[in-house]
C-alpha cells in the first residue's frame, strides 16, 4: 500500500514538474517574442515619423527599405525576411498566450467568490482582449498599407506618403488607429512588466520599480509616437 502511494505521489510530482517547466517555456516564448515586437514597433515608429520631413523624404525611406540588403538580397527581400520573422513570432506569441490562458482556466476548480482582479491594473485586465484587438488591427493595417494598399479616399496607392495622408485625412480611420494605439500602450505597459518578471529582472524592489517605469515609458513613447502622424494629418499640419 505504501509502495503504491509512493508511486502515485512520485508520478504526480513528475507530471507537476513537467507542467511547471512547460509553463516556464511558454512564458519565455511570450517574453522573447514580446521583446522582438517592441524592437520592431520602435523602428516602425521611427519610419512613420519621417512623414514630418515631407513627401520626398518619406518615400525615399520607403524605397530604401525595399533596396536594403542588395545585391545579396533581391529587391524587397529584406522586407520579406522581416515579415517571415514577425509572422513566426506572432504565431508563437499567440500560441503561448492561448496555452497559458487555458492552463490558468483549467487550474481553477471553482469560480472565485470575490473577484481577484480588483487590485490589478487596467492594462493587466485587458491583455487578452487587447491582444485580440491588436491582431485584428494589424490585419487591417497590412491590408491598408502593405498587402492590399487600400486607399479609402480613392486616391493613388503607389505613393506611400500620399496613401498615409489620404488614409488619416479620413476621420473614422484615424479614430480606429488611435483606439488601437491606446490598446497598444496598455499591452506594452503590462507586457513589459511580465517579460521582465519572466526573465528574472524583478528580483528586488528597485528592479521592480525600473520594470514598471520602463513599461510606462515604452507605452507612452511608442503609442504616442505612432499617434502623432495621424493626428497631424487629420488637423492639416501634414498634407
Amino acid at each position: 500500500m505504501a509502495v503504491a502511494w509512493h508511486l502515485v505521489a512520485t508520478t504526480t510530482l513528475v507530471k507537476g514538474a513537467r507542467a511547471s517547466r512547460s509553463t516556464i517555456s511558454l512564458k519565455l516564448l511570450m517574453a522573447v517574442t514580446g521583446i522582438l515586437f517592441i524592437l520592431y514597433v520602435l523602428l516602425h515608429m521611427y519610419g512613420n515619423l519621417k512623414a514630418f520631413s515631407g513627401h520626398d523624404a518619406y518615400n525615399t525611406y520607403a524605397e530604401h527599405l525595399r533596396t536594403l540588403g542588395e545585391p545579396m538580397l533581391p529587391y524587397g527581400g529584406f522586407l520579406w525576411v522581416m515579415r517571415v520573422v514577425l509572422i513566426v513570432a506572432v504565431v508563437g506569441h499567440i500560441y503561448a498566450a492561448v496555452a497559458l490562458w487555458r492552463r490558468a482556466a483549467n487550474a481553477r476548480q471553482h469560480k472565485y467568490a470575490v473577484k481577484r482582479n480588483v487590485a490589478s491594473s487596467l492594462s493587466s485586465r485587458t491583455m487578452r482582449w487587447g491582444g485580440l484587438t491588436l491582431l485584428l488591427f494589424i490585419i487591417w493595417h497590412l491590408i491598408n498599407f502593405t498587402i492590399g494598399k487600400v486607399n479609402v479616399a480613392g486616391g493613388p496607392t503607389n505613393d506611400p506618403y500620399q496613401l498615409v495622408v489620404d488614409s488619416f485625412s479620413t476621420w473614422w480611420l484615424t479614430v480606429i488607429y488611435l483606439i488601437a494605439m491606446v490598446t497598444l500602450g496598455l499591452h506594452l505597459h503590462h507586457g513589459t512588466w511580465s517579460a521582465a518578471q519572466t526573465l528574472g529582472w524583478t528580483s528586488t524592489a528597485r528592479a521592480r520599480a525600473r520594470a514598471k517605469a520602463l513599461g510606462w515609458v515604452l507605452a507612452i513613447v511608442i503609442a504616442g509616437g505612432f499617434s502623432l502622424v495621424p493626428l497631424f494629418v487629420l488637423f492639416g499640419v501634414i498634407d
